[in-house]
């Protein structure tokens, strides 16, 4: 797949994290998910995502999974 071709789906994980004043460490810390892996969920690289990574990043951030996953417009 070209680097160019998306999913439509962006990962709100940059802003969530800002509004609650967390790093990427300290929710990889709490989530048990590495570091890498998180970045590469935050930068919108993933092609995937468990559904208890999901549920434990939620949880960890007090959102739902349409707060942290959002679809966005074709470009």
């Amino acid at each position: 797949m070209p680097a160019e071709e998306t999913t439509g789906i962006h990962c709100r994980l940059d802003e969530l994290l800002e509004h609650r004043g967390m790093t990427l460490t300290e929710l990889s810390k709490r989530v048990g998910v590495s570091l890498v892996n998180l970045s590469v969920l935050k930068n919108d690289r993933a092609k995937a995502i468990r559904f208890s990574t999901l549920a434990a990043v939620c949880t960890a951030l007090d959102c739902e999974v349409g707060d942290l996953l959002v679809t966005e417009p074709a470009g």
